[in-house]
């Protein structure tokens, strides 16, 4: 197959249109209601609404995960399928700059194709909902990709523009989540001093620490003294996730991928030098290892201090798979931008990765190929079969009634538009809007709202709590802490509140607190319980009334 003649300027095109392609395909959804969503929904509706971060609500973390939702909602509207557009800008966002470091360690176009295939479908294709564990890694490679193009510059003045930039959302990056946001900076730091090193350019290092302390104090004074309380730094009653014994057993005990990809790129490395002393002083190849290495690093330890979701780190086979397919092919000398180098390793990326999208595909191939109906058959012949899908009874929590995802619907609530949930929460939906209290008292209701369905202040309307010691969310010893359970429970035996909707989730720690279950039976009268939009439906949203008034 002839070479595929293009131009620097068409393979460009051909990039963005990928990755615009693939960050388009949520656009055209729709979704089930999903786990957790309620907290990128709160953050980026106080802020919408002009709320002040540590003043008028407290975090153990920084607001940059918010920025974008929050601009969203002012542009699209406050609902939630604002938030799927606001993650495909995010996802655009990290493609293009995934792309931008690969083309500044001069990685052949055929190459990066196939990288920014592995990078869209192993990580961007299921982040279709912002979550601070993606964001941190967008602002990461923004920063990055910065950095690197900056450190290549021939032209002084505009590398130290592009390390300011660099800074800030490397900064970002960090006021996003401070796991993944301290180690991006830890692999800028690696970039800059070995630069510095070879190109006794020092003033790189300095112009970007220097600006990156600037922005930090630009950003962080102004929040005030409820910043030192709620921004977990390991201060209590905060509580550190850095422990080096869970992630030494996570690497040691499991870490497959990261362990072959480290044992790839070294030997990728060893086999593509000569002359160790000639290599250490190709700066763009002994940065693309430190960036490479510094990666898998980072998502060594990113999968044991942020554990959710349990794939979060995903984003290191893209940079290792650049990294090893760059070598190899220089050292083969293959012509990576012959048609069939690219068709081939496109069609192959796509096989590896299929598990990222044949959910969607299954359905399709159920009809090619009929699933063998266990229950059927046991009916037929009055035999117990057993198969890979049955040979493990569970015996069912008779505390709930599991609602499948197939059963679920959709509400009339424009803040809900193309969003499903499970019936039972869509009715009880509608019997909280139905409630007297709630038509009666309006903007003047008074409510408490410790369930996942947060956009119900849009809905009702109803104003939200506020002040320097509220929570943003209240997972205790996480979002909250006991001083202030201590000023709800007050609150409720005081009965300030008209309305209470509480989640019980017996499964998860405190995800809301536990007790304060009994002071709501206590002090309140529950009217009425339904599922709340998880899968499984294993918790159930109470809905609470004062009847002192």
């Amino acid at each position: 197959m002839p070479s595929i003649s293009l131009s620097a300027r068409k393979w460009a095109l051909l990039e963005i249109l990928l990755i615009i392609g693939f960050a388009s395909i949520p656009l055209f959804m729709t979704f089930p209601y999903r786990v957790n969503i309620f907290l990128s929904w709160e953050g980026a509706y106080r802020l919408y609404l002009g709320q002040q971060p540590y003043k008028d609500f407290g975090m153990p973390l920084g607001y940059g995960y918010w920025i974008v939702p929050a601009l969203f909602f002012k542009l699209f509207g406050p609902a939630m399928i604002t938030l799927v557009k606001a993650q495909a800008f995010l996802n655009i966002l990290a493609g293009l700059s995934f792309i931008a470091i690969l083309k500044s360690f001069d990685v052949r176009p055929g190459i990066r194709m196939s990288a920014l295939l592995v990078f869209l479908i192993s990580y961007s294709l299921n982040n279709f909902w912002p979550w601070y564990n993606h964001t941190v890694i967008v602002y990461e490679l923004v920063g990055i990709s910065f950095l690197v193009r900056g450190l290549f510059m021939e032209n002084k003045i505009a590398g130290w523009l592009s390390m300011i930039i660099a800074a800030f959302f490397l900064f970002l990056s960090f006021f996003t989540k401070q796991d993944g946001g301290g180690m991006a900076l830890l692999i800028a730091l690696a970039l800059l001093l070995y630069n510095a090193i070879v190109s006794k350019r020092w003033s790189d290092v300095m112009v970007f620490i220097g600006a990156y302390l600037a922005i930090a104090l630009l950003i962080i004074v102004p929040l005030g003294s409820g910043f030192r309380y709620w921004f977990n730094h390991g201060q209590a009653p905060h509580s550190s996730r850095l422990d080096l014994y869970d992630i030494f057993t996570e690497i040691m005990a499991w870490s497959a991928w990261i362990k072959a990809y480290f044992l790839l790129v070294i030997f990728s490395i060893a086999a593509g030098v000569s002359r160790w002393k000639d290599w250490l002083q190709d700066r763009k190849a002994v940065s693309f290892a430190i960036l490479t290495l510094g990666i898998l690093a980072e998502a060594a330890i990113f999968q044991v201090t942020s554990y959710t979701p349990l794939d979060n780190n995903i984003f290191f086979h893209a940079f290792c798979f650049a990294f090893i397919a760059h070598q190899l092919c220089n050292k083969l000398a293959f012509n990576t931008e012959s048609g069939k180098f690219v068709l081939v390793t496109a069609a192959l990326v796509v096989l590896w990765w299929s598990g990222s999208y044949w959910r969607y595909v299954d359905r399709l191939t159920q009809r090619i190929f009929p699933q063998h109906d266990i229950a059927a058959e046991m009916k037929a012949t009055g035999e117990n079969i057993v198969s890979r899908h049955n040979y493990m009874v569970v015996k069912p929590d008779t505390s709930f009634v599991d609602e499948p995802v197939g059963n679920w619907t959709f509400t009339n609530l424009p803040v809900f538009e193309r969003i499903y949930m499970p019936v039972s929460t869509v009715k009880g939906i509608e019997s909280v809007l139905a409630l007297p209290v709630v038509k009666e008292k309006k903007e003047a209701l008074k409510v408490l709202n410790m369930t996942e369905l947060t956009p119900l202040a849009e809905a009702m309307p109803y104003q939200l709590e506020t002040g320097p010691d509220y929570p943003l969310w209240y997972h205790l010893g996480v979002g909250m802490f006991n001083k202030q359970l201590h000023t709800f429970e007050e609150k409720i035996k005081a009965h300030h509140y008209d309305l209470i909707l509480y989640e019980y989730a017996p499964t998860l720690n405190n995800f809301y607190p536990f007790a304060l279950r009994p002071v709501l039976q206590s002090n309140y009268q529950r009217v009425d319980t339904f599922l709340a939009p998880r899968r499984p439906t294993n918790a159930v949203i109470e809905i609470y009334i004062n009847t002192s008034k």
